[in-house]
């Protein structure tokens, strides 16, 4: 009888599932909108599970009671007290399988480390840092940004810049080239004109302005240069916290590289391995190739006790495909 493995990755711009059997063959698809409770609410994360999941399994061609493992990678589950929730909206499809519930950077981990195991380092519009030893043992960051301490996203990249800034501005600083494109990002009349409209809320940048910053390092400006280095600094501090819960230090293990803004200088990568590599030497970044929910497929079939490792780079090609 063929066995199937259903794996869901819940995001909060869209959603995915994935049917596959035992022998890592996709057998179908769904495909959605946001599930972050945090943004759509507990009601619209049930509807967006439900939606991708019958979306999949009817594709396939089969019924929930047909699964035979699962394993759910959703972005806003961080906390203990939130897992009844979740737990309650995945009661509602109907599965009659065991099935492990984690957050979506985990999924990430598993989908773009070889071996299945390492840490996930999310830099997007906000940062994240999970990490998954070999024994199944988990450490992580916690994901609450900057009221505790932790900074690594786009955001937090603008709003350094815009220190930078204001720093020149009042002789605190050394001059820098991002003045001039914050002025023209916001179309204020001059810097006093764009320092006073974003204290009083007539202008405002966004972690969309993080490509602004990387532009004007790009073209030398030394402010702008270490602006990047604080953040790859600070994203490296987020992962040496869970190599240290994971007791990683003497470990060769991979950092995927989890988000669209390492995409934006070499500089960053390399500023938050160095920083890394200070307490582990081992470490390797890589960047995550793979869809997300490859790893829920892959953590699904780890459910009951499926060696997917084998399996794994046809997964991959398959839903990249």
């Amino acid at each position: 009888m063929t066995q199937i493995f259903l794996g869901i990755d819940i995001g909060a711009t869209k959603s995915h599932a994935v049917l596959a059997d035992e022998q890592g063959r996709v057998l179908a698809f769904g495909h959605g909108g946001p599930g972050n409770y945090e943004v759509v609410g507990w009601d619209g994360l049930q509807a967006t599970l439900e939606g991708v999941t019958q979306a999949a399994l009817a594709e396939a061609g089969a019924t929930a009671d047909a699964v035979t493992a699962a394993a759910f990678g959703i972005a806003g589950y961080d906390w203990p007290g939130e897992r009844a929730q979740h737990i309650e909206a995945i009661e509602t499809l109907g599965l009659a399988c065991p099935y492990t519930l984690l957050n979506d950077v985990a999924i990430g981990v598993v989908a773009g480390a070889p071996e299945g195991w390492g840490l996930g380092l999310v830099a997007g519009t906000g940062s994240n840092c999970w990490g998954r030893a070999a024994d199944g043992r988990e450490g992580r960051s916690t994901g609450g940004g900057d009221i505790f301490g932790e900074y690594g996203g786009g955001g937090d990249l603008v709003v350094r810049a815009v220190q930078a800034v204001a720093l020149a501005w009042t002789r605190r600083g050394p001059q820098t080239a991002l003045t001039r494109a914050f002025i023209e990002a916001a179309g204020a009349g001059g810097i006093e004109d764009f320092l006073e409209g974003l204290w009083m809320g007539r202008y405002e940048l966004t972690s969309d302005a993080a490509p602004l910053v990387f532009e004007v390092a790009a073209e030398g400006d030394q402010v702008a240069l270490e602006t990047i280095r604080w953040l790859g600094r600070e994203l490296g501090g987020l992962a040496i916290g869970v190599i240290r819960q994971l007791e990683f230090e003497e470990q060769a293990f991979d950092i995927v590289q989890i988000g669209s803004l390492w995409k934006g200088s070499p500089i960053l990568t390399a500023t938050a391995l160095t920083t890394v590599q200070a307490v582990a030497p081992g470490a390797r970044m890589v960047r995550l190739a793979a869809p997300p929910v490859v790893g829920s497929v892959l953590l699904a079939m780890e459910q009951v006790g499926l060696d997917f490792r084998p399996l794994r780079a046809g997964l991959i090609e398959a839903t990249t495909e």
